[in-house]
């Protein structure tokens, strides 16, 4: 058995639960992503366990609009008269999932959570700005595994965060897409599952 990249310090933590609203997770949603559902008891206990641990919840919404998100609507041509949009239902977090008022909840119009929001500058203040009190790692969990969550994975690690991604914690429309994400993840991160990485946290606080 080889040895991590590096070990997790849950002091040095974020948690990022990636689009895990409406119109991707309910039944019958514009965008839905049936596997989503069916992980959201293994997302909330790592939500909880991080909780616990005071380790910072951020949650990401993706917005669309035709005005902002041209090329994305012509990928899914079904998104341009509705579906994403702000101050609907579809754009909250489930209720299962719903943040509290200390976690922050933060709108993209990309892929990547870092694109054009200020995800970097709120990862290098959140825990107050010191130096030796910033946010180096992430862990990824939500939907969907090979657009959202690996883009904003491969942007964390082009800025110098460690990764890491949830295997069972993060969805896909079909497996196939799910795994091949997986395998790319082991490049920019350290894929673990839910359990492996409520152990680690556990293990080094």
């Amino acid at each position: 058995m080889t040895s991590p990249k590096w070990n997790i310090n849950p002091h040095s933590c974020a948690l990022l639960v990636i689009d895990m609203q409406n119109d991707f997770v309910l039944e019958g949603a514009i965008m839905e992503i049936p596997h989503a559902r069916t992980q959201i008891p293994a997302i909330k206990t790592l939500i909880d366990c991080c909780r616990d641990l005071s380790i910072p919840i951020i949650y990401t919404l993706h917005q669309t609009d035709p005005s902002y998100n041209p090329l994305e609507i012509a990928t899914f041509p079904h998104l341009k008269d509705a579906g994403m949009r702000a101050g609907t239902d579809g754009i909250r977090v489930v209720d299962a999932l719903a943040p509290r008022p200390e976690d922050v909840v933060l709108h993209k119009r990309r892929y990547s959570a870092f694109y054009q929001t200020d995800l970097d500058l709120l990862l290098r203040n959140i825990k107050g700005g010191e130096a030796d009190h910033r946010v180096d790692t992430l862990i990824i969990c939500g939907t969907v595994t090979n657009i959202c969550c690996e883009s904003t994975a491969r942007d964390a690690c082009f800025r110098d965060y460690k990764v890491v991604f949830g295997s069972d914690v993060c969805s896909a429309i079909n497996k196939q897409q799910h795994e091949a994400a997986l395998v790319n993840m082991e490049i920019f991160g350290r894929v673990m599952t839910g359990a492996e990485i409520i152990q680690n946290l556990k293990d080094a606080s």
